[in-house]
């Protein structure tokens, strides 16, 4: 069943946000805004990085070069899932050719 967006209200840096967004998405979207909120703060309290618009770009940049990571190892992960469903696959199929 198809429904409507609805608008969700997220804070991040004491401003308020309103996002539509399907209902099964809010709980993931809400935990993002906070993930981003939390990591521009830490940011802001370093003093290593100064202004708003700075901070959200490297918060920005964090949070992409994270997924980039994720993204990487789980390409390197399905392939090794993938070589060994194969090697798995090769020895039953060696079983049943025997019997």
């Amino acid at each position: 069943m198809n429904t409507k967006p609805q608008h969700v209200s997220l804070m991040i840096m004491g401003k308020e946000y309103r996002i539509a967004c399907d209902l099964e998405d809010q709980d993931d979207l809400i935990y993002s805004a906070q993930q981003l909120d939390s990591q521009m703060r830490r940011m802001r309290d370093s003093g290593k990085v100064a202004g708003p618009d700075r901070i959200a770009v490297m918060a920005a940049l964090n949070l992409a070069h994270e997924l980039q990571i994720l993204k990487t190892e789980n390409v390197r992960l399905n392939k090794k899932l993938i070589d060994c469903l194969d090697k798995l696959s090769l020895k039953l199929e060696n079983v049943l050719e025997k019997n």
